[in-house]
């Protein structure tokens, strides 16, 4: 049950629906300075989320930095699904998010980890047949990854459920903690909150950066709808560290 309310609510928590929802009503009331009202409060909630410099500015701080890796070798590295989905076939294929892959695959194959975790199934509400991690273990095999050192979790649907397979998995293995966890950067948060709450030793390993940590530019000022579509990743990660926390 928390899993649909999760996707039917996101919905409402995006800015582009709030602009929509004030502009909608600025339309459809027929007193003047109401009309007024929602166009201004339509407006100003626009000229807010596409601001670059208040965007890259929350995003550093609540993006994960990395942390100095003090082991030479980690039994696993685990890396969180949603870097691929499926095609109108039902084939998989790499999104923007693929960042994720590559880090996993990068520190098994350098020897930083022994075994390569996918945790992912199918997290749409209707889900077919793709797997993640299935067509993730299959890429792996593609890049002579041995079968050994891969370890597929595809049921989990969300953060929760990769947390919780996840370690059954790992203890089935006999694969002991701290285990290196990959995934986005603006997703690292919240996810180390989770992995805590099952007793899940993790050091952060976070990719995928959405921003930059550069210097300041005056172009920061100028209103972009990059910021706005951007905006949704992190109040939904803000959103869900809240409702985590108090779960």
């Amino acid at each position: 049950m928390f899993f649909i309310l999760s996707k039917v609510l996101l919905i409402f928590i995006l800015p582009f629906a709030w602009v929509s929802a004030f502009l909608l009503a600025a339309l459809i009331v027929k007193k003047p300075h109401l009309k007024r009202r929602f166009f201004i409060i339509s407006a100003v909630i626009l000229l807010i989320f596409s601001n670059p410099f208040l965007f890259n500015r929350f995003a550093n701080a609540w993006d994960i930095q990395p942390v100095p890796l003090t082991k030479p070798t980690y039994s696993c590295v685990i890396v969180l699904g949603g870097f691929s989905g499926p095609d109108a076939n039902g084939n998989g294929f790499f999104n923007s998010a693929a960042d994720r892959f590559i880090e996993g695959l990068k520190l098994v194959t350098t020897g930083k980890a022994s075994h390569i975790l996918i945790s992912g199934g199918n997290g749409f509400l209707i889900p077919g047949s793709f797997r993640e991690s299935t067509f993730a273990k299959s890429q792996l095999q593609l890049l002579k990854v041995p079968d050994s050192c891969i370890i597929a979790e595809n049921r989990s649907r969300n953060t929760l459920e990769n947390a919780a397979f996840s370690k059954t998995l790992l203890q089935e293995k006999h694969l002991q903690p701290p285990y290196l966890l990959v995934t986005s950067a603006f997703h690292m948060r919240r996810s180390l909150g989770i992995f805590k709450k099952e007793k899940i030793e993790v050091v952060p390993y976070p990719c995928n950066y959405l921003v930059s940590r550069g210097d300041f530019s005056l172009t920061e000022f100028i209103p972009s709808s990059e910021p706005l579509y951007r905006w949704e990743y992190y109040i939904k990660e803000v959103i869900g560290s809240v409702v985590n926390y108090f779960k």
